[in-house]
């Protein structure tokens, strides 16, 4: 008899599960706008701005950012990781991957849909290490394989010329083994002030390495600097050091036009570009009030739909406040056309490229 009963105890409970089960209509209409951001490593600054993202959330759209780990595992990502449609990475590891093989026909398979803010390269030494010069044959903290502090560190010291030890452990345990004198330095790439290196101090006997930007090296980073507001800790009042920064990209896969995943992302464009200037307000991550979403990136490609829609909204007038004030002062010191919505939409697009071009000169020089 208690045999029957499990058994009927067991086919009444399969039976509500499958009652329970969705339907294939309700699934593809869960998953319809469902976006994955691939991000950065915990408390990173990919990670708490991709966080961001979730401000466009609404019936049609939802963004899930996920941790990554570093901007050569989020291209790896991009590419073959089911469920990721959109990831943040460096702009020099296109290059990097290119240079070293590490994906086939990766310039086919990428596109970008904005280039995001500018991450600083940190070195933190101890006292002892007056240049960088000085970390030749030195045992050297750069994150785990595959991060973009590693990638970025290995161009850096290669273009430097300096042969250091390098050691892959995550950066957590390399501020650890730099207090207590065990390396002599580690290099970390990430948006200023990083949460980690709050507690770093002068009077731990650190201090941040001025980092020079030679002429190899200015054809991928930009000049920047840390100042006492960004490390109070480190930077005196009233002094800097100089250092360099590389851009972040919000890559995606090249996907075919009018697919489902090729729509997907072409919704949360249309919903990201548009709503942008509330992300340059608080409460969000203050880097996004350095995004400029024409700035071009040299040697990606920007997908399609998100060039669209910056040649359509810029030319009507509706890009957005900081977007259509610069195209605004564009059409006004070039003498273009101030009736840029009438124009054919060859027309529109000849403009807008002039746009690029005239924003491309102006751009600061190091």
């Amino acid at each position: 008899m208690k045999y029957i009963i499990a058994l009927c105890l067991f086919l009444c409970s399969a039976s509500l599960a499958w009652a329970q089960k969705p339907g294939s209509a309700q699934v593809a209409r869960v998953n319809q706008g469902t976006v994955g951001v691939i991000t950065g490593m915990e408390g990173g600054t990919y990670a708490r701005t991709a966080a961001d993202l979730t401000l466009l959330d609404d019936d049609t759209l939802r963004v899930l950012p996920a941790l990554g780990k570093g901007s050569l595992q989020n291209l790896s990502d991009i590419l073959y990781l089911r469920g990721i449609d959109i990831g943040f990475v460096q702009a020099d590891a296109l290059a990097y991957a290119k240079q070293h093989g590490l994906f086939p026909n990766l310039t086919q398979s990428l596109r970008y849909i904005a280039k995001l803010y500018d991450e600083e390269v940190h070195v933190i030494a101890r006292q002892d290490i007056a240049r960088i010069e000085d970390l030749e044959g030195q045992r050297v903290n750069v994150d785990v394989a595959g991060s973009g502090s590693a990638m970025t560190a290995e161009i850096l010291l290669d273009m430097l010329g300096i042969k250091a030890v390098v050691e892959h452990e995550r950066q957590a345990s390399g501020v650890q083994r730099l207090k207590d004198g065990e390396i002599a330095a580690i290099i970390h790439v990430g948006g200023a002030p990083i949460p980690l290196f709050a507690g770093l101090s002068a009077a731990q006997g650190l201090h941040l390495l001025p980092v020079p930007l030679t002429q190899a090296l200015a054809e991928t980073y930009l000049p920047d600097r840390f100042t006492h507001d960004n490390y109070p800790l480190l930077v005196a009042e009233g002094e800097a050091v100089p250092t360099l920064a590389v851009g972040d990209v919000m890559a995606v896969f090249a996907w075919a036009p009018n697919t489902e995943r090729y729509n997907k992302v072409a919704r949360f464009v249309e919903a990201f570009f548009g709503r942008f200037d509330e992300f340059q307000r608080p409460p969000r991550h203050p880097k996004w009030r350095e995004v400029n979403l024409t700035a071009e990136v040299p040697g990606w490609t920007r997908f399609q739909p998100a060039h669209d829609w910056l040649v359509r909204q810029t030319t009507a007038g509706t890009a957005g406040q900081a977007t259509q004030a610069s195209f605004n002062a564009f059409l006004t010191q070039s003498g273009a056309p101030a009736n840029a919505a009438a124009m054919s939409e060859a027309g529109k697009e000849a403009l807008f490229r002039q746009f690029l071009l005239w924003q491309k000169q102006r751009a600061p020089r190091p």
